[in-house]
């Protein structure tokens, strides 16, 4: 064991990795897919602390370490821990840092900031976020973003954590939620409050272009943010303006932004909405590609499903919710304002992002999560159903369901074609994010109804699109759940398996990894991802959580150097 050891030593210190000071924990007879996208291989990892000591090929039959130190990945894959693009976990990894769904499918890091983000929040931002909460609940203690994520960090949760600051939460600090431009003022102390989050570990500026207020933003507002973002290290990522009708427009204003500020450009669920934008595949790669060719750095991510989740407000105009959630409601009482919004929601060329006619028919939207206890036997049903139920119009059903429920009210929409989503999944600038929150199948979680990627998006890549569709390989798969959004972030030292880098580790079976949540009943884990380390800390054992919380706020690129 000594000769061993000594070996491990001189291996490690070739690397650049500190010489070990205990035995390392070895993973040994795994197949080895490191994040590189390279040829997966035979071999075998050590980890030491919350780092990778060593690794290699074919563990040799003569080498022992003690039981306690040796986990025998035979017949499994050995790989990074998975990065989800787009996770929703802000408000369920409060409630249960375990981030079951997501650990269940060796997901390591949790990226935030899909247009809000949990700070910067003033007075009466954290007490309107206190008011509309639903079912999960819970005390405000913190102000900024980096308190937020330092505050997940010492409460305790498996995975890691790291955030956008969001574009909406800057406007409405500033501006409020009504349907104004900020003043040269304003714009300014928002472009502060962008460069406090960077300097505090924000990875980029975060927008969500299609819901009020983001929406009352015109580009050069967004220009300016995104320059404060990109001066320190940031990425602008949007969820733009359109992803149907006017995604051509949508796509060239995200190209501008990024060519504007000098930051990197991300778009966020990249999709074809509506049947009839599903031609427009082409396209849109084109324009993404011409502009990488040009130099300009713009990626995408996407979730594996053909339908989206979000509220009924992607179902009404931007114009009436000026103002906020209250605003919205008590305008839909009024009679005149309900009828024009009626008339609105029909219109079939409307020129905002109406995604209940996108998705071309009542029965297409799925009503998911309700505040109202009274209306919560109505979770699962669709909108068309309900419709028939009450005997009203799927436009009076959507009306009346948000004023009785005092929310935007959770909801389903089919819009996107599997055969789209499958070559998306080969392009190799893609990476994947559930847009989901990281719940438990128990407890508070079950009040209300999840879209099945919150279980599922990972191993549904890995299960149907890689082993049964072969639409990209394992190793590449691999590559761009792990290395490629690390490396599009500005993340050091994480996203591949190598000596020196976290000990954000899986193991997983290839050959049986699937998703097994449904529309009808999202809430049942994955399968076939056995074991997890989070900073060396093993989180999943034999495919349970193990409750340890190894989960860290991972900062961006422009901690501690950007000027505030």
């Amino acid at each position: 064991m000594r000769v061993v050891a000594l070996a491990l030593l001189l291996a490690t210190a070739s690397s650049g990795a500190a010489p070990a000071t205990a035995e390392p924990l070895y993973i040994v007879n795994g197949l080895i897919v490191d994040g590189s996208g390279g040829e997966p291989y035979k071999g075998w990892v050590a980890i030491e602390g919350d780092r990778i000591h060593s690794m290699g090929r074919d563990w040799p039959a003569g080498r022992v370490a003690h039981d306690a130190k040796m986990v025998d990945a035979r017949g499994q894959a050995i790989s990074p821990g998975f990065v989800n693009m787009l996770s929703w976990a802000t408000e369920s990894l409060l409630i249960d840092g375990r981030a079951q769904s997501d650990i269940r499918q060796g997901v390591t890091l949790e990226i935030m900031g899909e247009g809000n983000s949990m700070g910067p929040w003033n007075p009466e931002m954290k007490r309107l976020i206190q008011q509309r909460q639903d079912d999960i609940k819970f005390p405000i203690t913190w102000t900024t973003l980096g308190e937020y994520l330092a505050t997940l960090e010492k409460k305790g949760i498996a995975p890691n954590v790291a955030s956008f600051v969001g574009h909406t939460t800057v406007r409405v600090h500033e501006v409020g939620e009504s349907d104004v431009d900020p003043t040269p003022e304003q714009l300014k102390r928002m472009q502060g409050l962008v460069r406090a989050a960077m300097n505090e570990g924000a990875l980029g500026l975060g927008t969500s272009m299609i819901y009020a207020p983001a929406a009352y933003a015109e580009t050069p507002e967004l220009i300016a943010l995104a320059k404060a973002s990109a001066a320190c290290g940031g990425m602008y990522i949007s969820h733009m303006r359109s992803e149907g009708d006017r995604i051509e427009q949508a796509v060239d204003e995200l190209i501008t932004i990024a060519k504007e500020s000098g930051g990197p450009a991300e778009i966020w669920h990249m999709k074809m909405s509506g049947r009839r934008n599903w031609g427009k595949l082409d396209t849109i790669i084109g324009k993404v590609e011409a502009a990488r060719a040009q130099g300009i750095r713009i990626t995408a991510n996407m979730y594996n499903y053909t339908a989206g989740a979000t509220g009924l407000d992607a179902a009404m105009p931007i114009w009436v919710q000026s103002g906020g959630l209250e605003k919205w409601i008590e305008r839909l009482k009024d009679p005149a304002i309900r009828a024009r919004v009626k008339r609105e929601m029909m219109d079939e060329n409307a020129d905002w992002e109406n995604l209940a006619r996108r998705a071309g028919n009542p029965d297409m939207v799925l009503l998911l999560g309700f505040k109202n206890p009274k209306l919560k036997p109505l979770t699962g049903k669709t909108l068309g159903e309900v419709a028939r139920m009450r005997g009203t119009s799927p436009e009076d059903t959507a009306i009346d369901l948000v004023i009785e429920d005092g929310s935007r009210v959770g909801t389903a929409y089919f819009l996107m074609d599997e055969e789209n989503v499958k070559r998306q999944t080969a392009l190799p600038w893609m990476s994947f994010g559930s847009d989901a929150g990281a719940p438990s199948a128990e407890g508070v979680f079950l009040l209300s109804q999840d879209h099945p990627r919150a279980y599922g998006n990972v191993a549904r890549l890995l299960g149907k699109y890689v082993r049964e569709d072969k639409t990209t390989t394992l190793a590449d798969a691999v590559r761009r759940l792990s290395h490629l959004p690390v490396t599009n972030l500005g993340i050091k030292e994480r996203g591949l398996l190598k000596p020196g880098y976290y000990a954000d580790v899986v193991i997983f079976d290839p050959a049986t990894i699937k998703d097994h949540a449904t529309f009808e009943k999202p809430a049942q884990y994955a399968t076939g991802v056995s074991n997890v380390w989070v900073n060396g800390v093993q989180v999943l054992k034999g495919g349970e959580p193990t409750g340890a919380a190894a989960g860290r706020f991972v900062k961006g690129p422009g901690t501690g150097r950007c000027p505030t």
